[in-house]
């Protein structure tokens, strides 16, 4: 009798409840579902850190697949170059007689082989003229740093006030940093000039895997540049076997403005950074400035990191034109300067437009977060990935206050005291008469 008691009882608390508005059963399942989430957020976390076969089973698998990210990679970058020869042998080959498909099969024949040239002719100008020009340029750099750091302190002592703390500091560091440089040469470098002969074997074996795995992947990327439609439609004919329509479109969608962001982003960077190395090479030529060439691949190599690329770039550049010729080095810096406000403000928008759509706070973001987990690529591949983070998340929230019939326009919040929690309107501050009428 006492138990019927009970359960009538504990019955009307929770239909008093429920009246209430308050539904136990709800927050119990919210409750066990953030326990859950808890869990299993934590368990990642030391599956990651902690597990060290599975890092070594990662690194594994990535360089089993090595050539397939080389090839994939190639492939993306040249498809823009495969695409525009492509458009032009079609043009040509308008007014041909000749079977559609044969035609086309043709022309995208060409279009790889025309793709694959530009690569070469790109890769032997890096190796054939730039690379031994560098090389020449940095063993000069080793050969006469010593001097030229000397030449620089007679040179503070001439043109600063005797006994300055300016001049003395800076004569103390430019010494400081010679002498690092000279006995990391002495104690480091060789020193162990004999393990690192011993070592040459295992290096060649690495270099000509690396070499086998370069050449593999740009076959592999052949067969993708030929065949990609087909390869986009295995894609798709995946997604939509795996997911409802709805959701596979959605899917659709994501992948489609990911590539344009990727796309865009990337080739627009990469023409954007030869466009200022080539303008820098011929600007430091026509000042007669020591090092072009190194200087020039320099600016244009770090250029590519967003935001901090360019700083990157200049501090080391400047220095190697300040030792050789301080007032040169002035010049350059001011020249520095100003090609860069030429890039920020001109070259770069017109090139890359609003191909990311984050702002700079969100490209500081990126960046320092995908320098900090991945390095110099983190870096660079760090911005568009967060730009299509930032658009997934925009259009998650733009879903809900779709659902809930509020507005998606973010200016709408500015201002926003409050939304009424019975009819859903949004609550603004009353403006007063005196403010309206002025």
């Amino acid at each position: 009798m006492g138990d019927k008691k009970n359960i009538i009882s504990e019955g009307k608390k929770y239909i008093k409840n429920r009246k209430n508005g308050v539904d136990l059963g709800k927050y119990m399942v919210i409750a066990i579902i953030a326990f859950i989430t808890s869990c299993a957020v934590i368990a990642f976390f030391f599956l990651i850190y902690r597990y060290n076969g599975l890092h070594l089973a990662w690194t594994k698998l990535m360089n089993i697949l090595q050539p397939i990210i080389i090839g994939a990679v190639v492939a993306y970058l040249l498809n823009p170059v495969m695409t525009f020869i492509e458009n032009i042998l079609k043009k040509i080959t308008d007014g041909v007689k000749m079977e559609e498909k044969r035609r086309t099969h043709m022309c995208r024949l060409f279009a790889v082989i025309g793709a694959l040239v530009f690569l070469l002719i790109l890769l032997t100008l890096l190796i054939g003229t730039m690379i031994p020009q560098l090389n020449a340029s940095i063993r000069h750099i080793l050969r006469t740093l010593p001097g030229e750091a000397d030449d620089f302190s007679e040179w503070i002592s001439v043109y600063l006030p005797e006994g300055s703390d300016v001049a003395d500091t800076m004569v103390k560091y430019v010494d400081l940093g010679v002498k690092k440089a000279q006995e990391y040469i002495s104690q480091t470098i060789l020193p162990d000039a004999d393990s690192y002969i011993a070592n040459i074997t295992t290096g060649v074996i690495a270099v000509l895997k690396t070499m086998l795995n370069i050449v593999i992947g740009i076959i592999i990327s052949t067969y993708i540049l030929f065949s990609k439609e087909h390869f986009v439609g295995m894609a798709k004919k995946s997604i939509y076997a795996s997911f409802e329509p709805k959701v596979a479109n959605k899917i659709i969608v994501v992948i489609r403005k990911s590539n344009e962001i990727f796309g865009g982003f990337i080739s627009g960077k990469l023409l954007d950074s030869a466009i200022i190395g080539v303008i820098c090479y011929i600007c430091m030529l026509i000042m007669k400035m020591p090092y072009p060439l190194l200087i020039a691949v320099i600016v244009g190599v770090t250029n590519i990191i967003p935001f901090f690329g360019p700083y990157i770039g200049a501090v080391p550049s400047f220095v190697l034109v300040a030792l050789t010729n301080p007032i040169k080095g002035i010049y350059f810096a001011v020249f520095i300067i100003i090609l860069q406000q030429i890039d920020g403000n001109i070259i770069g928008p017109k090139i890359l437009g609003d191909s990311t759509g984050i702002s700079n706070v969100g490209v500081i973001f990126a960046i320092l977060v995908g320098g900090g987990l991945f390095g110099i690529p983190g870096m660079i591949i760090g911005v568009p990935v967060f730009a299509v983070i930032e658009y997934l998340a925009g259009e998650t929230i733009n879903y809900i206050l779709k659902k809930k019939k509020m507005s998606q326009t973010t200016d709408d919040y500015v201002a926003l005291i409050k939304v009424d929690s019975k009819s859903g309107e949004m609550i603004y501050p009353e403006i007063k008469e005196e403010e309206t009428e002025l």
